[in-house]
This record gives structure tokens, sequence and C-alpha cells, in this order.
């Protein structure tokens, strides 16, 4: 099995030398790391793309583990630069520790979206309204 190293990480499932199409390189959505980004929104379109690539005798995940780190720029590439060599060994792994540092960022300012838009319907009372915050 050989090791292709990318930044600081070492994919060791990706077994088949294959060329990447520069044109579907540049279809890949590009993650920054910002607040106002979705996480899951981007795995989701990152997948799409991911999906349109066939190298012929190559799997879905060794195409995601090498063109990942295209798809990633400012605070996200830097994240990705400083992943322990030899820490990601699946697209799973990868993709378990980017949801894991990225998600929380845009689910708290979704959370924080939604508690400044609560108020009270005439209906309801007060009892009613109290209650869905147990």
């Amino acid at each position: 099995m050989r090791t292709i190293n990318h930044y600081a990480l070492n994919f060791k499932n990706i077994d088949v030398d294959f060329e990447l199409k520069f044109g579907l390189i540049h279809l890949l959505p590009t993650f920054r790391g910002i607040a106002d980004e979705d996480p899951h929104k981007y795995s989701k379109e990152f997948h799409v793309v991911c999906s349109t690539m066939k190298p012929q005798g190559v799997i879905e995940e060794q195409i995601k583990l090498r063109v990942f780190p295209f798809s990633l720029a400012d605070k996200a590439k830097h994240w990705l630069y400083y992943l322990p060599s030899g820490s990601i060994l699946t697209w799973n792994d990868l993709k378990k520790q980017f949801l894991e540092k990225f998600f929380l960022v845009s689910q708290t300012r979704t959370i924080h979206k939604e508690i400044s838009r609560i108020c009270q319907n005439i209906e309801k009372t007060l009892y009613e309204y109290w209650e869905r915050f147990d």
C-alpha cells in the first residue's frame, strides 16, 4: 500500500495512482472555515462533484481523500496543514474530524439566530411557551 502525503497527512488508503482532471478540480466547492459556512452543505456538494469523477479502478473514497485538500482555503486549509501526520487513514476519519472542527461554528451561529427570533405566540400561555425550553 502506497502513502500519499498531502500537507501533514498520510492517506494510506490510496493505493492506486490516478490523474485528477484539472476541470473537475475547479468544480469542487470551496470551504474556508468561516462562521457563515455550512459544513454539511459543503460536504454534500463535495460528494456530488466527487461522484462525477470516475477513474477506472479507483473507488470514491480514494478520490475524496485525494481531492479534499484542493477544496479548502483560509482557516480550513490551515486546519488541514496542522493535523498530525498519519491521523487520517480513511475518508470517514477525515469527514468526522472535519465536521467535529467546523460544525460547532455553524451550529452556534444558527442556534444564536433561532434564539434571537423566539417569541411567544398569542394563542400559547406563558407556561406552554416556557415548556419548549425543557
